[in-house]
């Protein structure tokens, strides 16, 4: 064992970050961003260039990006398991290269069969790219109970995709056209593939163990600690609540240009509307930092969620006007932004201490099915009526059911004390 080095390794004290931690949690921020933008939220653009260019249907589009989200389910739990075994640094730097080659691969892209192929790749490379392994990579810098600053700014940064990369996309796709643009879409991963190698660093973890005695105390803990998660009805009730909040955000997010493109906005509108979603996220976590700091996660949680059945059945509303549909997708970012830090911090708050990685990937697994599915889904029913009101109001009705179920949680989760 190396000096310092013990079986139940120090977890500093809940407060402020250093200057390291903050500026090391503001640069995975920026990773987010990119990556969040280029894998996530600029397919819905794509996706409609390539419907208008190859006459492709929204359920061939849509069903490959399910295959892709599928994949990904899949992968949560063992990339959980990875981080919390000190190898996120070349999980993300290898994950970001083979984003850069599936890109440019999708460039070329001719058959319904590669594309399938190519989307697989990339929507299971979102497991090991997107905000559970980076907030991972932070609880192991900084111990799970400190990481509420680090997560909370590493989602500052991240609200900032949606509006840094769909005005660019969408200029892109005017100017150059959609296959150009996925060109500029693979060099941003692989500059982020260097961005990783050079930022993440496990021996500077405060988890890190050199040994292999302290490393099979630690993974026998971990263990423990997910069968114990197991067994609780808090874990369970967060599953599902999570669960539906993803197919409510996927359905949204993959849908959303489309969808108010239905509701008579015109383009510079609903590009405009888009872009609000940015800054209301990054909005909403500065107002929890600033007036929240301290409240638990279960009561934030709690209140955030209870906007979004109210912003969803609003807009099921006939044609409503710019401004309405300004505020209501000002209120759903800001809602959605809030949340996202919920998410990265409910697992050391209401169900362990330990086996962060683990236990949110055990969470995420039926969300990233959640995901998976509820785009495709989406289009079926939008091929029902051959319209998106079936669609939003399937949304608000999930989004209801997801507030059940968190409040749920949040009630069962304060009669339980948590080990140490």
């Amino acid at each position: 064992m190396n000096p310092g080095e013990s079986e139940q390794p120090a977890t500093p004290a809940p407060g402020r970050l250093s200057g390291n931690a903050r500026l090391f949690a503001s640069l995975l921020g920026l990773g987010q961003i990119c990556s969040w933008g280029s894998l996530y939220y600029c397919f819905p653009l794509i996706a409609t260039a390539m419907e208008a260019d190859l006459g492709w249907s929204k359920s061939e589009l849509y069903g490959a990006l399910t295959f892709g989200l599928i994949l990904a389910a899949a992968l949560t739990y063992p990339v959980g398991m990875a981080v919390d075994r000190g190898h996120g640094r070349i999980l993300m730097a290898a994950s970001s290269l083979i984003a850069a080659g599936g890109l440019l691969a999708w460039s070329f892209v001719q058959s319904v069969t590669v594309f399938f192929a190519l989307t697989g790749l990339l929507g299971a490379l979102q497991a090991t790219l997107l905000y559970e392994p980076a907030f991972a990579i932070m609880a192991r810098r900084v111990g799970p109970l400190s990481a509420r600053s680090g997560i909370t700014l590493i989602t500052l940064w991240g609200g900032f995709a949606s509006t840094v990369f769909i005005p660019i996309e969408q200029v892109l796709l005017d100017q150059w056209g959609w296959r150009a643009s996925l060109l500029v879409l693979a060099a941003v991963n692989a500059a982020w593939a260097l961005g990783y190698l050079w930022l993440v660093r496990p021996e500077l973890d405060v988890m890190h163990a050199s040994s292999a005695g302290v490393r099979a105390a630690h993974a026998a803990r971990d263990r423990e600690a997910v069968r114990q998660a197991l067994r609780g009805p808090v874990f369970w009730l967060l599953l599902c609540a999570m669960t539906l909040y993803a197919v409510a955000f996927s359905a949204f997010t993959f849908h959303m240009y489309p969808m108010l493109q239905e509701l008579k906005l015109d383009p510079v509108e609903v590009v405009q509307s888009l872009a609000i979603i940015g800054p209301a996220q990054v909005a909403g976590r500065i107002l929890i930092t600033i007036f929240a700091s301290r409240a638990p996660m279960r009561v934030i949680g709690s209140v955030v969620i209870s906007v979004f059945p109210f912003v969803f059945f609003l807009l099921a509303r006939p044609t409503p006007s710019f401004g309405l549909v300004a505020v209501l997708i000002a209120a759903y970012g800001l809602s959605n932004g809030i949340f996202t830090i919920v998410r990265g911090l409910v697992v050391p708050e209401m169900v362990s201490r330990h086996a962060y990685g683990a236990i949110n990937g055990l969470l995420i697994l039926p969300m990233a099915v959640g995901r998976a599915v509820a785009p495709v889904a989406a289009a079926w029913l939008w091929a029902i009526q051959q319209s998106y009101h079936l669609v939003i109001v399937a949304i608000a009705w999930a989004s209801v059911l997801l507030v059940v179920m968190f409040w749920l949680a949040n009630w069962v989760s304060q009669s339980r004390r948590l080990p140490p």
